[in-house]
């Protein structure tokens, strides 16, 4: 199931930018649940059940991309997807991402696995018998690589898909900082300025990070950002020592799940460097590497009868483990004669 696109949508940039500015996703119906952490702090998951959802019911655990939620259309539209394919599934916010203001002044970053695992673990305990899979998106995808890689065989998923993750964090602050991607780059630093500046208002950050609120708006990138605050107050030395212990890249040789990594060669939100090779990976992990696709973007069609082909690859790719591991139990119960 190769992705291909038009002519017209080859572009890195429409790619990566289409879908948020012209998709139009259906009104889902969403329980939203509180979900408390183990130090005192909580995060949002919004449920988007299927209409006959039993203790059987396939579930998949959605994680989204930095400064995403659940308004981002990539979430929303493989919701809309995988509830096509008789599938339930939850998007677990980041800290302080639902919109509503976490209770630390520590923030979610690129290599928090401890929230997701907390969750996770939540969902498997009340759905025993149910299939877990997860799909993680930029930020998230690198959150769930990490986290895939960390607990090897004792991975509470059965599947998981990664698209367009930031491999390897220190060559895409570079690469953010650089040309065109600089534009997206200030739109991501706008929101995690503003993020921050709420901060001050329920915490002494002036004397946990020793930055004036008056200077937020003076980090320019992503490494003044991240040396100052994410790295400050998640208790690493600095931005460098974050991005190195972070990055997903090292952890793929000890994932032990089938995974699925869907990337583009021309993301611009990072250079080709961050793509593994099949000897940096497990045989657990399948590699889907495509020329286009930009970011989060994969979107196939023409300008105007867009297909988003990600949402099918997704499902497709669940729907095989799904029929994979019903015919592996057919063969348990009758195990052949020969």
């Amino acid at each position: 199931m190769k992705f291909q696109t038009s002519f017209l949508l080859k572009n890195r940039h429409i790619q990566t930018t289409y879908a948020s500015l012209f998709r139009k996703v259906p009104k889902l119906s969403i329980e939203i649940e509180k979900f408390s952490l183990s130090d005192g702090d909580f995060v949002e998951a919004y449920w988007h059940k299927i209409a006959n959802h039993t203790d059987t019911t396939p579930i998949v655990i959605l994680f989204h991309g930095l400064t995403g939620s659940f308004e981002s259309p990539y979430i929303q539209g493989v919701m809309s997807a995988l509830e096509r394919a008789k599938i339930s599934s939850v998007l677990m916010h980041f800290r302080g991402c639902s919109g509503k203001e976490n209770l630390k002044a520590r923030s979610y970053h690129s290599g928090d696995t401890q929230d997701a695992l907390e969750f996770t673990r939540s969902v498997k305990k009340r759905y025993p018998h149910a299939t877990l899979f997860a799909v993680g998106y930029s930020l998230g995808a690198n959150v769930l690589l990490k986290l895939l890689g960390e607990t090897k065989e004792n991975s509470p998923f059965n599947a998981a898909v990664a698209v367009s993750a930031p491999m390897r964090l220190d060559l895409c602050a570079n690469k953010m900082n650089r040309g065109f991607s600089r534009f997206y780059q200030h739109l991501l630093l706008k929101d995690l300025h503003l993020s921050l500046e709420k901060k001050y208002e329920h915490h002494d950050m002036q004397k946990l990070i020793g930055l004036k609120k008056e200077d937020i708006k003076n980090l320019k990138n992503f490494w003044e950002f991240d040396e100052v605050y994410t790295a400050k107050v998640n208790g690493f030395e600095s931005a460098q020592d974050y991005y190195t212990k972070s990055s997903s890249k090292q952890y793929l040789r000890s994932i032990k799940i089938p995974t699925l990594i869907i990337h583009a060669k021309d993301d611009p939100f990072m250079t080709e460097a961050v793509i593994p090779k099949q000897e940096e990976v497990s045989d657990s992990v399948e590699l889907e590497i495509s020329e286009n696709g930009g970011h989060v973007g994969f979107v196939s069609g023409s300008l105007l009868k867009p297909n988003y082909w990600l949402d099918e690859r997704v499902v497709s790719f669940f729907n095989d483990q799904l029929h994979l591991s019903s015919f592996e139990d057919q063969n348990a119960l009758f195990p052949s004669s020969h």
